[in-house]
């Protein structure tokens, strides 16, 4: 059994929708890109934003995620970084 759930990281995710808004994840195959593109970008070299607790970069990714560390944005919304 994975910990934290899909379910769990939907509900993260999609935390700080404001309701009436359309949600920012809606399936289980959203976290799953998601969170293999953040493993993916480990592996080639980005810094863990969070104290990973399993070398594996999916485990990593998967904590990022979790404690809302990274953030999913669509295709056409542009990362602002401060």
């Amino acid at each position: 059994m994975l910990h934290p759930s899909y379910t769990d990281l939907m509900e993260v995710v999609n935390s700080e929708v404001e309701p009436g808004e359309e949600k920012v994840v809606n399936s289980r195959y959203s976290i799953v890109l998601a969170t293999s593109k953040r493993a993916r970008q480990i592996i080639g070299g980005s810094e863990p934003l969070a104290n990973p607790t399993c070398p594996k970069p999916l485990s990593i990714a998967i904590d990022e995620l979790y404690k809302s560390k990274v953030k999913i944005v669509n295709d056409d919304e542009e990362i602002k970084e401060n």
